[in-house]
């Protein structure tokens, strides 16, 4: 967001002029950082700008990051200093709120603070993992290679994220169309033609009288049903929130017959992928277990991981802590354990990684293959049903006339 301010500087004069910073807060810190005395700060007018008016247009999402980390690998390569890497993003960045954190971030660095610490003062762009690798790479004296590491890893996981997120997107639209086209058959268009065959006398096929029941049902109960529906909602989503719940629920997730098999490989392939990337950049490997429990994205293998972690304190392997897990395959402990022993840990979890990665995309692959061949012939059948049980006894009516 866009803020005019008056300020005077350490020279005693008076000076205007306007801050991109998500908030009134950070615009009055990065002046603070300018050895600027504020005198009066206010959000500026913005006309004619449907990002600025419609904050979903603003927010940031994991593919700005994606783009963002790969051209921070590129500037640091071509040897550009931090500061110079954020002032020229910020400039050239189209999210208005990815610039002004960008710009936050470069005047906390030209300030004194270590590029980490002022990452880390952006929990909701940049998570914990990221934090913790580009300190990695600070400590280490490989920046450069750090963010490599850091955009090939994050390329890998938009890819995999989105191609499962995108691929249930037509089925799910396919399915609510038709949920819907259903629910107005039955409560508008049925019980017109209902009160024609029930006033005619004649015997109706048991499918008729079971989609006129179906129809009574919606009309006379159906508030009733989505309202409790509503409610079941909002119970699930506030039980999930909780520790328990969310324990419960994504243990459910990899416990349900292939599609359960999917969700494992796609969190393997998460824990192997971030493993592998941080060991590569001189990550500790309890410093690595803990980062990689709160990024996994599941409460099971983040249960696994703590246990894990606290097996290899008390001076297990970590071949030998993971094999305490069923939700552990015996392939990944197998290769954990030469890499224990050939010393390439990270380089064999990087194997396993791209084995996995395949697993998802083939699994993705044959769902979505599987799923149009059955939404076909679900809703052939759902249409054919209704018409059927409509139609028919409207041609018996008509042929006894």
């Amino acid at each position: 967001m866009l803020y005019n301010y008056k300020a005077i500087d350490q020279d005693g004069h008076e000076r205007e002029g306007s801050i991109e910073a998500p908030t009134q807060e950070l615009a009055v810190i990065s002046l603070q950082r300018r050895s600027l005395i504020i005198s009066a700060i206010s959000a500026a007018e913005q006309k004619g700008s449907l990002q600025i008016r419609l904050p979903f247009f603003s927010r940031i999402k994991n593919k700005d990051v994606v783009i963002l980390s790969r051209q921070i690998a590129t500037l640091f390569e071509a040897q550009v200093s931090a500061l110079r890497v954020f002032r020229l993003l910020a400039a050239e960045v189209d999210n208005k709120t990815l610039s002004g954190v960008l710009t936050t971030v470069a005047d906390d660095i030209q300030g004194g603070m270590p590029m980490s610490q002022a990452l880390s003062r952006h929990p909701k762009v940049f998570s914990s993992y990221y934090v913790n690798m580009v300190r990695a790479g600070e400590e280490s004296g490989k920046l450069s290679s750090t963010f490599v590491y850091l955009a090939d890893y994050l390329d890998r996981t938009y890819e995999v994220s989105s191609k499962a997120e995108n691929a249930l997107i037509y089925p799910a639209f396919v399915v609510g169309v038709f949920i819907v086209v259903m629910t107005l058959m039955l409560t508008l268009v049925v019980p017109n033609i209902s009160k024609i065959l029930t006033e005619s006398g004649q015997e109706l096929p048991i499918y008729t009288k079971i989609v006129i029941g179906a129809s009574n049902f919606a009309v006379q109960y159906g508030v009733f049903v989505l309202i409790a529906l509503i409610a079941f909602g909002f119970y699930l989503w506030q039980y999930g929130k909780t520790e328990k719940g969310r324990l419960y629920i994504d243990g459910l997730k990899i416990s349900v017959p292939y599609v359960g098999d999917l969700y494992q490989k796609l969190y393997l392939a998460r824990i192997t992928d971030s493993f592998s990337t941080m060991l590569l950049s001189g990550v500790s490997v309890v410093q690595a277990f803990d980062i990689a429990a709160s990024v996994v994205g599941n409460a099971a293998y983040e249960e696994v991981l703590r246990d894990t972690q606290q097996s290899v304190r008390g001076g297990a392997s970590i071949s030998e802590a993971l094999g305490r897990h069923p939700e552990i395959p015996g392939i990944m402990v197998a290769m954990t354990r030469v890499g224990e022993e050939t010393g390439e840990l990270g380089q064999i979890l990087g194997t396993l990684t791209k084995f996995y990665n395949r697993e998802v995309m083939n699994a993705v692959d044959t769902l979505v293959g599987l799923i149009e061949p059955v939404m076909i012939v679900g809703l052939g059948l759902g249409v054919a049903t209704l018409m059927a049980a409509i139609l028919l006894p409207i041609y018996n009516l008509a042929s006894a006339l």
